[in-house]
């Protein structure tokens, strides 16, 4: 994903937030929710760097401002960081994805080799991070329409040309396919082995090229590779002429965005209300758009989201 600069900065900030007194849980009584929701009217909203997290903190601030709360925006491009700084209440509010921070946090609890929990399943993985966000005070708020997950592009001559519009069209096919993506690619479930079991799709080869970077899309765009990871919110796809192949089968993870907030500071009725106005209304297309304008278009974030907003009657 795209990082801002200022990193060193926001990570001090960090450090220093984090090693104020904290309001989550105690270790002693981690495995239980002890405080009861609270409602700040001051609130750090969190994001992670990134441009697709900076519109959503944007959008964020802008509703909890309506709903009359007063917020700033802290930028942290680090989960390991930015997750404690949740749990001590020194940030109040961050967009998070669902599948990655339900493995994130069971990783956290349970060791590196633990058995993910993330799944394609939404309702099992909101379960699952539901469980292992309450007892460090989090609570996770629904999840929306929108949804950031990995997702494979190939040329848009090369699908028309052999009728592609699905993962299992590219399985059918028997077509020879060298994909471009990052190394660890080999060994994902989600990525070459997932393609081949589940889809039957002949990978050749791993082109260690990255995750949706402009080297990777070239390849493709050449036909030195003939497919990309990337991300479903992806706004540069066309760009390279590229699209996406539907994952129809569901092989990859229920990445659907969702608020998590500090039970103790920010976990009212109030802010989920307000936040909650914003999942039913956005999609995976409307996020892909606003990156675009952000990335291609060099639109200021804050700018893009009020935009959005007002034109969806949010504000």
């Amino acid at each position: 994903m795209r990082r801002r600069t200022g990193l060193a900065a926001a990570v001090a900030a960090v450090l220093v937030l984090v090693s104020g007194c904290a309001t989550g849980p105690s270790l002693e009584t981690q495995g239980e929710v002890t405080t009861p929701p609270g409602d700040s009217k001051s609130l750090v909203v969190g994001s992670a760097g990134f441009t697709e997290s900076d519109l959503l903190a944007q959008m964020y601030t802008l509703l909890l401002n309506k709903a009359g709360y007063s917020t700033r925006i802290l930028s942290v491009a680090n989960r390991e960081l930015y997750e404690p700084a949740l749990e001590s209440g020194q940030i109040d509010v961050v967009p998070e994805y669902a599948a990655t921070f339900a493995d994130w946090l069971n990783a956290k609890k349970n060791g590196a080799d633990a058995q993910p929990v993330g799944s394609p399943d939404l309702d099992a993985t909101m379960k699952a991070l539901r469980r292992l966000a309450a007892p460090r005070g989090l609570t996770v708020l629904d999840p929306g329409r929108a949804v950031d997950q990995n997702a494979f592009a190939v040329a848009a001559s090369y699908a028309e040309q052999h009728k592609l519009k699905t993962l299992s069209d590219l399985g059918r096919s028997g077509l020879k396919v060298r994909l471009a993506a990052g190394d660890e690619c080999v060994q994902r479930p989600y990525c070459a082995p997932g393609l081949k079991k589940v889809y039957g799709i002949d990978i050749t080869g791993v082109d260690p090229k990255g995750v949706g970077t402009t080297q990777a899309k070239k390849a493709v765009q050449g036909g030195q590779d003939q497919m990309v990871l990337t991300t479903s919110t992806d706004a540069t796809l066309d760009d390279f002429g590229l699209v996406l192949l539907k994952d129809d089968k569901k092989l990859q993870n229920a990445d659907y965005l969702v608020p998590v907030v500090n039970r103790s500071r920010a976990g009212s009725k109030g802010v989920a209300d307000a936040l909650g106005r914003l999942g039913p209304v956005l999609t995976t297309a409307d996020l892909a758009s606003m990156n675009e304008q952000v990335d291609s278009w060099r639109r200021l974030p804050q700018d893009v989201a009020r935009t959005y907003l007002e034109k969806k009657g949010l504000l």
